[in-house]
């Protein structure tokens, strides 16, 4: 067993981390403040190579391997959740499902645009009444000649509302199999096209900065070569692509730990009370303790996933456990971080009140804490 990253990952992790501090922790509060998305820092991450990292070269990727992907999410995520997100979605969510399921015409029109960070992408699958049952879609598609005509709406869609978003990727209804249960299909629309609109979504909590829309969908008509892959295949495509976002999820909680427990560790060092720093008091010193033990647990969880996903192994439960336990790590860590802050762990200044607020989608978005736990039931045989 070999534990030691190689130094292509290890070039990665340091030149990500790099970035993150010079280019994005100067600015994440006041984004964060505005409630701003970034095109500016989108296409800077595009230029360092965040987005495409693990498609072929033919289309424009980088060709490299999961690990070095969740590395580079890991490390953005140490500073900001926003950004984090954006390239996680704009990966996982966006390039994931055009990559491995679209034709070859579909891959060579978007793919490259959507590498160079010149452009991204929206996974059209949750709706205002399908979140976790992501079966209960009620938008549909019906075919008319050689178009299909799609109605409904989606929500909570990444990177679907901005000046650079180019398209989605949205599950409709497209009929009934055999068995009587609804066929879903995925398709391809591009912005721009009548009767689709995406709005952006405000007042949010958390990933303040990145860009969250609902999308509506009145008579949108599309080509039948809009279809991504094939008719029928949308449901088995959204669960493939869900196992691999599940990873990213994973990074940012590892990411967004990591971040958190340094601050407080750095704070705690610092801080003194009764003539001596508050890290060197026991009950600081446990709370940083578990810290530690637990993002050490959390990244090689998450490590062993993405290695059997390299290795082409079945890695759909290790995902599972690992978007469970990343999250929720990082919910144990932000809230020891905050209270060894005390009071100014309550001050946007101080950012890890930013970590804090960040955590909380990442036991909802993806499947929840709850839903992962019952994919893992499933796979252990209860």
């Amino acid at each position: 067993m070999d534990f030691d990253l190689n130094v292509e990952q290890e070039m990665i992790r340091k030149e990500v981390r790099k970035f993150a501090q010079s280019e994005i922790a100067p600015v994440a509060l006041e984004l964060d403040e505005k409630e701003a998305f970034s095109a500016e820092l989108t296409r800077k991450m595009g230029e360092i190579g965040l987005f495409g990292m693990f498609v072929s070269e033919e289309y424009g990727g980088q060709a490299m391997d999961y690990i070095s992907y969740i590395i580079a999410v890991e490390e953005i995520a140490r500073v900001d959740g926003s950004q984090a997100a954006t390239i996680a979605a704009g990966n996982s969510l966006g390039i994931g499902p055009i990559y491995y399921f679209g034709t070859e015409e579909q891959k060579k029109k978007y793919l490259p645009k959507l590498c160079e960070g010149e452009a991204l992408w929206g996974f059209g699958l949750t709706e205002p009444t399908a979140g976790s049952d992501a079966g209960g879609s009620k938008t549909t598609a019906v075919r008319d000649g050689n178009e299909w005509v799609i109605n409904g709406s989606k929500i909570f869609i990444t990177n679907a509302a901005c000046e650079m978003s180019l398209g989605v990727t949205v599950q409709a209804v497209t009929g009934k199999r055999s068995s009587g249960k609804p066929e879903y299909t995925c398709f391809i629309v591009e912005h721009g096209t009548p009767g689709f609109k995406a709005v952006p979504m405000h007042q949010k909590m958390m990933w303040r900065s990145s860009n969250t829309a609902e999308l509506y969908f009145d008579d949108v008509r599309v080509p039948a070569g809009n279809i991504l892959g094939k008719q029928g295949d949308g449901f088995h495509q959204m669960l493939k692509t869900l196992d691999g976002g599940r990873l990213s999820i994973g990074a940012m909680g590892l990411g967004g730990a990591q971040g958190a427990y340094e601050l407080a560790l750095k704070y705690a060092r610092q801080r003194e009370q009764f003539g001596q720093p508050i890290s060197k008091f026991q009950a600081v010193a446990f709370k940083l303790a578990d810290c530690a033990v637990e993002i050490e647990c959390a990244r090689n969880l998450l490590y062993k996933s993405c290695w059997l996903k390299d290795k082409g192994r079945s890695f759909e439960k290790l995902a599972a456990m690992a978007k469970l336990y990343c999250s929720e790590v990082m919910g144990r860590v932000v809230d020891h971080a905050v209270q060894i802050h005390g009071g100014y762990g309550l001050m946007k200044e101080y950012h890890v009140e930013r970590f804090y607020r960040d955590h909380k989608l990442l036991e909802i978005g993806e499947g929840t804490s709850e839903v992962q736990r019952l994919v893992i039931s499933r796979y252990i045989g209860c």
